[in-house]
């Protein structure tokens, strides 16, 4: 097969743990044509969609994949694109779903970009009030305020349109930085943030749990810095061996179904105790953490499933 990865630049990759380098060297092992392309690449000339492509080969015994020659390529001749960027969930990130949209009529596409547009992944997660912690969605300052008395005094704030805990914040009754914070975090009124009551289950960690189609195959505990709310490893957060328990497999089969019909087929689940707290679609992570832990190889199962999918893509359009 001949499989795109629209993903960051290499410069701003961890080449120990990046996730889509993982499933990259699986692919390529497998024998597998991979190219490489960031967002900035992608182009629609006379309707049909394109990118300016690199080939990527790995070396034996090296982390990080050489780059071969560079060249124009329709998207319709690939067999299937992982889209990989992480957010900002800016507008070139909306337009690069629209134009990978197009593509997906030919190519299949993990995840769907129509489905990780309308799938905001802190907004995705209230499609399932019955699962998430007490939240409220505004850009009113005084209106979180109330809700931080609704809540007993202490909640999470958070940004839309980022990730990796980028501009969440602890706040609890009586900080004298609230109203700061709060004019920050909303660019005073002009941005809409999320308010989550506070889960002290944090402490034990935050869970992140991989769903494939749907399926949870791995899971990871990231446990916070002791001066830390954010369990995230890149900020510090410390990665467990954990279960996947009762609760979470209710969780995952509760949304299921809707991820399926969504397209959303890699999925990165947030769940601190027995609450969702984030469904991350557009690059989750965590593969690396997830394998060293119990001598998985979850890339094996991820490659799978896209051979699957883009085998019946294909007989389905021709």
């Amino acid at each position: 097969m001949k499989i795109l990865f629209v993903m960051d630049p290499l410069g701003s990759i961890n080449h120990e743990t990046d996730s889509t380098l993982v499933i990259m060297k699986e692919a390529w092992r497998r024998g597998h044509e991979i190219n490489f392309c960031t967002v900035e690449d992608l182009y629609i000339y006379k309707a049909i969609p394109y990118s300016l492509v690199k080939k990527a080969v790995f070396e034996e015994g090296e982390p990080l994949f050489c780059l071969r020659e560079e060249s124009e390529i329709a998207l319709k001749e690939v067999d299937a694109i992982f889209m990989r960027k992480d957010p900002p969930f800016d507008m070139n990130y909306i337009f690069a779903t629209y134009l990978l949209e197009l593509a997906s009529r030919d190519t299949f596409i993990i995840n769907d970009p129509k489905g990780v547009r309308d799938a905001n992944e802190k907004l995705y997660a209230l499609n399932f009030p019955e699962a998430i912690p007490e939240s409220l969605i505004s850009k009113d300052s005084n209106r979180i305020k109330d809700f931080l008395d609704d809540v007993g005094g202490e909640m999470i704030i958070k940004p839309l349109a980022k990730c990796g805990g980028e501009g969440v914040f602890y706040i609890q009754k009586g900080d004298k930085n609230l109203s700061a914070l709060l004019e920050t975090s909303t660019s005073f009124g002009g941005e809409f943030i999320m308010a989550q009551r506070y889960l002290p289950e944090i402490k034990d960690g935050d869970k992140r749990i991989i769903l494939l189609n749907g399926e949870a195959i791995g899971a990871v505990s990231r446990i916070p810095q002791d001066d830390e709310h954010r369990g995230n490893i890149h900020v510090g957060g410390a990665g467990w061996k954990c279960e996947i328990t009762n609760r979470d497999k209710e969780l995952c089969q509760m949304i299921a179904p809707r991820l399926r019909a969504d397209g959303l087929w890699f999925v990165g689940l947030d769940v601190i105790g027995d609450w969702i707290t984030e469904i991350n679609v557009t690059s989750p992570t965590c593969l690396v953490e997830i394998n060293k832990l119990n001598d998985l190889r979850l890339e094996e199962q991820i490659i799978d499933f896209v051979e699957r999918k883009a085998s019946s893509f294909y007989s389905r359009n021709n």
